[in-house]
């Protein structure tokens, strides 16, 4: 479904990324895993192409299609959603009226039961600071859930959460395979990582080893330490 082919991207005199090479498959959870400062978040703006993010060299192709060259608009045409680590914040409105704002093809009662969301009790609440880090993150989930997605970027879901709505959150990655939609996992989370079909690690803007979960992830918790020369410019991208 989704093919990155030597892609490369670096601002000023920085590379961050140096020749990803990736594919994901139809219906698979791919986990990208590695420590902060390695190029996670950047590698998710690229492939949705946010602000004008585009590859320094190599090409992007989604269901066959050379999609390097496309707008963040354009791709989300196609399919593609990025979901970050912060969720969105729309202040003084419903939970209704935010799953409602899309275009939906799922209705907001059956979005909210598949993040396992009693409807009856979160469909009239207001999206303001009452609600847990946890509410807020599988309530944006929803939301993507609405517009079916064929590839969806989750990056960090599970930051900043308490551990049941973590437990919550990956049987959500779980659903969405179910659904048909491919998932691309980032994460630093060993735990988190093991939800996918397939893990690969990502080391100073590379990806060092991939494969088997247990593999890759013992390998993670083993091997690998924090980075410091690439964090603050991933910081920029979510400015």
């Amino acid at each position: 479904m989704l093919e990155l082919r030597d892609v490369h991207y670096g601002t000023g005199d920085k590379e961050i990324l140096k020749g990803i090479d990736l594919v994901i498959g139809e219906s698979r959870i791919q986990s990208i895993i590695g420590v902060n400062g390695t190029g996670k978040t950047t590698l998710a703006a690229i492939i949705m192409g946010l602000n004008g993010y585009r590859p320094h060299r190599g090409r992007i192709f989604f269901k066959g299609r050379d999609i390097t060259d496309l707008s963040i608009t354009e791709r989300a045409k196609l399919g593609i959603t990025l979901a970050w680590q912060i969720p969105a914040s729309f202040e003084g409105i419903t939970v209704k009226e935010y799953l409602s704002i899309k275009k939906n093809f799922t209705a907001p009662e059956k979005a909210l039961k598949l993040v396992g969301l009693n409807p009856n009790l979160y469909l009239n609440r207001v999206v303001d600071e009452n609600l847990s880090g946890g509410e807020r993150k599988r309530i944006e989930l929803a939301s993507v859930f609405s517009v079916k997605p064929k590839l969806v970027i989750l990056d960090e879901p599970d930051s900043g959460i308490d551990m049941a709505s973590i437990t919550a959150i990956k049987k959500v990655i779980k659903n969405f395979k179910k659904m048909g939609t491919s998932v691309l996992l980032i994460t630093h989370s060993e735990r988190m990582a093991k939800v996918g079909d397939t893990v690969s690690l990502l080391c100073d803007g590379k990806i060092v080893k991939e494969g088997n979960v247990k593999e890759v992830t013992e390998f993670f918790r083993k091997y690998c330490r924090e980075c410091d020369h690439i964090g603050e410019i991933e910081e920029e991208i979510l400015k």
